[in-house]
């Protein structure tokens, strides 16, 4: 995926492209994140859209939900879907630091 020690640094526009790339796939995991998030809200704690994608997203940024959830069911689901976040969490940093952390040890090794 990326360039062998050996070869040289990319040019700044490939590597740009690259970090392009990248927050592409987050933007992927964080939508499709929210979007699992929003079905199991609306189906399982019965919210209706506007609650489900504000009880997600704040989930999802790390927030903790906002509306009251009644049935024991609606309870694990947030409980598990809480948890789900904060790997996409750290996931998502991963993704987003790699191009980068890629590069600056790469130019490390070719300074000996």
């Amino acid at each position: 995926m990326y360039e062998h020690h050996s070869r040289p640094v990319l040019p700044l526009s490939a590597f740009l492209w690259r970090v392009a790339r990248h927050a592409g796939w987050v933007l992927l995991l964080i939508g499709g994140s929210l979007g699992i998030g929003i079905t199991g809200f609306m189906k399982i704690a019965g919210m209706s859209f506007v609650d489900a994608f504000l009880d997600a997203s704040m989930l999802l940024g790390g927030m903790g939900p906002v509306g009251e959830l009644h049935t024991d069911a609606a309870k694990y689901f947030a409980g598990g879907y809480a948890l789900y976040c904060g790997i996409v969490f750290i996931a998502s940093a991963g993704i987003l630091i790699a191009p980068v952390a890629h590069r600056v040890l790469h130019k490390l090794h070719l300074q000996r």
